[in-house]
């Protein structure tokens, strides 16, 4: 008996035991669609963040009074990136950066770069027109004439803001995407010249932004722009101005961060014992928070793939035992006719590896579907973790090799004379 026919005979009692086969095949494949699926639906989600930061660019920094904190989930738990081995500086906790500051430190920075002031207004307002209003989950910013290049912002219809409405202070704002579609319908370039309200006040329109696209975790078209002296005079802004600062090349940021350094502690009046009572964060940072985050999601899901597949090898292997049984006069047969132990063995394996790879083709498929249904929603391409697929198809090799092979072992030592006599 050849290899071939072995293999064409483990295919024939595969397929004619549906029940059993399928069930065993679904159990694998459930193991392997939560592995893929899960890691798609990750590389997915890394895309669209990628996507949303490269806007921002790698040449860019910005300076606040303290470490920006990021939230996730809706358990009010945060996750504060630090340098490791050192506490938050005591400094950080009370001086927020004044205006005068800000400004002082544009008008004095004199490394080649654009650099912004902007400002964090309200958030999660109402903004009405006419007789429309949004959800409120807006985001007012106060900025300056260059903040819509240092942010990665840029302008579909209308003007930027100008030195004038800076100086002045005047209430004209720029609509992201997202509002303006909510505002004024498909024709989003009427919001031009209208005015609409903030709460109570009244701002004429003058910009209207070009999408960014947003992000289960970010929203950056839900946002309104006026200018940072404006948003002053908004309830609830954010205690301290921001610098924003953009290099013509990623090579040009570390000397740019430095020469920021030296002039803002000037600014701030340190002594050369004194700590940084500011930091400087690069403009990536939320990116590489959010991927690292889901990197430890990924670890979580291959422990999931595992203790399934773990489980499906277990039945597996008893439902090779029990088909041993069932068997034990074909086995007696195989070997009466000449058939040797490499033979069974070998049928038998094939048989353990078929309904494994079965498993694993099923599960493949099902889980690349599944997590692409995740990219669908984040607007990204259709995704294939080639990695995890070759990894998932050797581990169900494996698994199917190791379950078939104690009892086709057991197949193969059995006496051709008791086995033709077994009822």
């Amino acid at each position: 008996m050849s290899v071939g026919d072995s293999f064409l005979l483990a295919w024939r009692t595969v397929r004619s035991n549906k029940l059993r086969t399928g069930i065993t095949v679904a159990i694998i494949a459930f193991g392997i669609m939560a592995l893929i699926g899960i890691i798609t639906a990750i590389e997915a989600m890394n895309q669209s963040l990628k996507e949303s930061f490269s806007s921002m660019g790698a040449n860019a920094f910005n300076i606040r009074f303290k470490e920006s904190r990021v939230r996730f989930g809706g358990n009010g738990s945060d996750v504060q990136k630090q340098k490791k081995g050192k506490k938050e500086k005591k400094s950080n906790l009370g001086k927020p950066i004044r205006q005068e500051e800000a400004e002082m430190f544009q008008e004095n920075y004199n490394f080649p770069s654009t650099v912004s002031i902007y400002r964090r207004g309200p958030g999660a307002q109402e903004l009405r027109y006419e007789d429309k209003k949004t959800n409120p989950q807006i985001t007012v910013w106060g900025g300056d004439e260059n903040y819509l290049a240092v942010s990665g912002y840029s302008i579909q219809e209308g003007r930027p803001l100008n030195k004038l409405d800076v100086n002045s202070g005047r209430n004209v704002c720029l609509l992201g995407d997202n509002v303006a579609g909510k505002l004024f319908g498909a024709d989003k370039s009427r919001c031009l010249d209208r005015v609409i309200r903030i709460g109570s006040i009244p701002y004429r329109v003058v910009g209207l932004l070009k999408a960014k696209g947003s992000s289960a975790m970010l929203r950056q078209d839900d946002v309104v722009i006026t200018s940072y002296r404006n948003v002053n005079r908004l309830a609830r802004s954010s205690p301290s101005y921001m610098m924003g600062v953009m290099v013509a090349n990623v090579n040009e940021l570390e000397p740019a961060i430095g020469e920021a350094t030296a002039a803002f502690r000037a600014v701030r009046k340190l002594q050369p014992i004194d700590d940084d009572n500011f930091v400087i964060e690069k403009s990536d940072k939320f990116a590489e928070l959010f991927i690292g985050f889901l990197s430890s999601i990924t670890g979580s899901a291959g422990a999931i793939g595992l203790i399934t597949l773990i489980g499906a090898a277990i039945g597996l292997m008893n439902i090779m035992l029990v088909a041993v049984n069932e068997r034990t006069k074909e086995v007696g047969l195989i070997k009466a006719i000449g058939g040797k132990r490499s033979n069974v063995r070998q049928q038998f394996l094939f048989e353990s590896m078929i309904i494994s790879l079965l498993g694993a083709i099923f599960g493949i498929v099902l889980g690349v579907l599944v997590g692409n249904l995740f990219g669908i929603v984040l607007g990204t391409g259709f995704l294939i973790p080639w990695g995890w697929v070759v990894t998932g198809i050797i581990i169900c090799t494996v698994v199917g090799l190791l379950a078939g092979l104690y009892p086709a072992m057991k197949a193969a030592k059995l006496n051709p004379i008791v086995a033709l006599r077994y009822e």
